[in-house]
């Protein structure tokens, strides 16, 4: 990749010595990256870890943002204190979401280091947002998400104006020990998933959760970063056919950061997605099952899955039969442009 070191002008940088900002440096700030969100995410209670290979994974198929120009970093000599990052992505209501993310070093912390990342994310946000030839009536928001247990990334969120627009679950089953199974709708069958399947499985998906809130990104990098790197491990999915038709799917992945950093054997249904035509029949509540079983396979001890707290399709109770329980919150903050 392209190296980039670019510094940054943030106006609203706290008086800390020889603090710099500048743009991201490929592969350079990988390493300190993953330190510092795993170190981040500890602190606050938040279970996402990340590693090299999957930070790398990441940036190799962007969607929405320009690695080297819409990411921030914050260091103070050699030491990467900071993050920020932005994109963008249509939602579906029609409207258009302008999305940020940062991530402090919780040493420097409350000193308005994670202020000024904000600001400069919003204000990188309103240049490419100026490059945009949208419709006057298209509406574009300012977005971000932080777990509760975020308590000081939820109260600058608030200070900044920004204001809840959703909230969503992260729900865990426990133990794989006592998986019911429940059986497939008449005339559905799951298949092994094939590569010439990817293109067909990923088209439904991306229809199915074009009923969901928030943005949908169908596009091209978006389908290269879930059908490969580290994380993908197709013979752990579920496909349900009709026929020559997918009906729904469940994604399985083995949360291998996670489970490397703290000794869990914990695996993850990154989407459970059902077609409309084919909802209403038990089918997620099966494919669920079918997903728990596999994990269990695979070693697993645990599944994750997460869900709008206002999901209009009943996934909730979908997943409650499958004897997941609420784990913790997030929350989606927005603010108009």
């Amino acid at each position: 990749m392209m190296v980039a070191a670019e510094r940054v002008l943030v106006p609203e940088a706290p008086s800390i010595p020889v603090l710099t900002f500048r743009r991201l440096r490929l592969p350079d700030d990988l390493q300190p990256l993953v330190a510092l969100f795993n170190l981040a995410n500890e602190e606050d209670d938040v279970e996402d870890r990340s590693d090299v290979a999957g930070l790398t994974e990441w940036f190799s198929h962007p969607s929405g943002y320009d690695p080297l120009r819409d990411c921030l970093i914050a260091h103070v000599g050699e030491k990467v204190i900071g993050y920020g990052k932005v994109h963008w992505v249509d939602d579906t209501d029609g409207g258009r979401d302008y999305a940020s993310w940062g991530a402090v070093h919780p040493d420097w912390r409350r000193r308005g280091l994670g202020r000024a990342i904000l600001r400069a994310n919003h204000r990188r946000l309103r240049q490419i947002a100026a490059t945009h030839d949208l419709a006057p009536d298209v509406a574009r928001r300012f977005e971000t998400w932080a777990a509760e247990s975020q308590v000081g990334a939820l109260a600058l969120l608030e200070s900044e104006g920004m204001t809840v627009a959703r909230s969503f679950f992260e729900m865990l089953r426990p133990n794989l020990d006592d998986v019911a199974e429940f059986a497939l709708p008449e005339g559905i069958e799951v298949r092994p998933m094939r590569p010439e399947h990817y293109r067909e499985v990923w088209a439904a998906d991306v229809e199915a959760f074009s009923d969901h809130w928030g943005g949908m990104d169908g596009g091209e990098q978006m389908f290269q970063r879930f059908f490969s790197g580290p994380s993908f491990e197709p013979d752990i999915w579920r496909v349900a056919w009709d026929g020559d038709q997918v009906a729904g799917s469940v994604s399985n992945v083995v949360m291998r950061e996670f489970n490397e950093a703290t000794g869990a054997r914990r695996g993850l249904l990154a989407g459970v997605s059902v077609r409309r035509p084919w909802r209403g029949r038990g089918l997620a509540r099966a494919l669920v099952a079918q997903g728990l079983i596999v994990l269990r396979e695979r070693g697993m001890a645990e599944a994750v899955l997460g869900v709008d707290a206002d999901n209009p399709t009943g996934a909730i109770g979908v997943y409650e039969a499958n004897g997941f329980v609420v784990h913790q919150r997030e929350r989606s903050y927005r603010k108009p442009f």
